[in-house]
């Protein structure tokens, strides 16, 4: 086993790369859920985390419940050891997503060397404290032996070096950069998870909308704005294209949905005046690019809304920021088959039979579409996610016959 070297990196969290344990555990070891239970209370009685949802969030996800149910759905139908040591190379526009990519290699048992994004997220810093004052804890020992998260520029070189000895790789980021670090020379026994450039769609049911009471309108509309507006359409799953089932009732249940969504984000969103410019920008570039756009609608700066007369085939390289959606009405779900391809994510729905929605992706063979989830849940990121199972990924077999 190779040697980890110091390498030129800030330590954010835990001692020297070269101090590190690299003998893996089982998958959900008591040491792991212990620690995680322990950040989880953390966090979550932590003043600061009151000012940011996606901490508690991660924390909410932590909690002890949550993880026996994790390892209830994993099973033991084999042993297994973590891979060893796991590589996490953090994307920079998801504050949070450091500490579910570090919890995904603990709980599958491995050591953990994580890249933290360098980009001023007070998020990231309230965490890593607490990581920093549970490794302080002898009652923790073993974890902090394993696990070190780390600062450095964008660097090839560092990044060749910890990939050589890493037996795993969890690779966040968009499209070039991920094939950059795919081809840095690795570890032979190396496994890569890359999450790379996807997109998502939200279905929405006119008739489901229409029948709805004030008070299932309410959560609707706070379920999108948690999709779209924590991470300003940023983050993979956050949809993009809005399809409404029922041509007939299509309108009728946009003129209810979209001024109760407005009526909430003057309320609860702080629109920076540089994204209600960007979005009038691209409503301009949009009605150039793309000739299916057959109209526009604006709710005030908060939304935007391009309507498609069709479904273009290639409408994933349309993307929206801050709050601008395509929009399209169609009967038939099976229009899916039309434009889905394999960067397609997360679909969120409301009023539509989840099960039967999954059981046509599959029908039709669809090479896209990991995730249907109601609106709402589309950022609830898990051990499931852009279609692999990661703590079966992050740990190997010991077969016995």
């Amino acid at each position: 086993m190779k040697p980890v070297p110091d390498l030129p990196v800030t330590l954010r969290v835990g001692g020297p790369l070269s101090a590190i344990e690299r003998r893996p555990l089982p998958p959900y070891a008591p040491e792991v859920l212990a620690f995680l239970t322990a950040l989880s209370k953390r966090l979550l009685t932590a003043p600061q985390t009151r000012l940011h949802p996606d901490i508690a969030a991660f924390a909410y996800w932590c909690r002890p419940a949550s993880l026996a149910r994790l390892q209830r759905a994993f099973g033991a139908a084999h042993a297994r050891l973590g891979r060893g040591l796991a590589l996490h190379i953090a994307p920079a526009n998801v504050p949070v997503n450091f500490a579910f990519s570090f919890a995904f290699g603990l709980l599958a048992g491995n050591a953990n060397i994580v890249r933290i994004p360098d980009a001023g997220h007070p998020q990231a810093e309230v965490i890593c404290d607490a990581l920093a004052a549970l490794f302080a804890d002898p009652a923790h020992r073993r974890v902090a032996a394993m696990n070190r998260l780390i600062r450095y520029p964008r660097s090839d070189a560092i990044t060749g070096s910890l990939s050589q000895i890493a037996q795993a790789r969890l690779l966040w980021g968009g499209d070039e950069t991920v094939s950059r670090l795919r081809a840095l020379p690795v570890h032979p026994r190396c496994v890569d998870i890359a999450f790379a450039d996807r997109y998502s769609l939200c279905i929405l049911d006119a008739d489901a909308v229409l029948e709805a009471s004030d008070t299932v309108l309410a959560s609707l509309v706070k379920g999108f704005y948690d999709d779209v507006f924590l991470l300003d359409q940023n983050a993979c799953s956050s949809p993009h294209l809005v399809l409404w089932q029922g041509t007939a009732k299509a309108k009728a249940a946009q003129a209810r949905f979209w001024p109760a969504m407005t009526a909430y984000l003057e309320k609860s969103y702080a629109l920076a005046p540089v994204h209600a410019v960007d979005k009038f920008v691209h409503l301009c570039a949009t009605a150039i690019a793309l000739p299916e756009a057959a109209a526009s609608q604006r709710h005030d700066n908060f939304v935007y809304r391009v309507v498609l007369d069709r479904l273009p085939a290639d409408i994933e390289r349309h993307r929206g920021r801050n709050g601008f959606f395509y929009e399209h009405a169609t009967d038939d779900l099976t229009c899916l088959a039309g434009i889905v391809e394999e960067r397609y994510q997360t679909v969120t729905t409301f009023g539509i039979d989840r099960d039967a929605l999954v059981q046509s992706i599959i029908a039709q063979g669809l090479s896209g579409i990991d995730r249907v989830v109601p609106v709402g849940k589309a950022l609830d990121i898990g051990v499931i996610w852009d279609g692999y199972d990661l703590i079966g990924e992050l740990s190997r077999i010991v077969h016995t016959a």
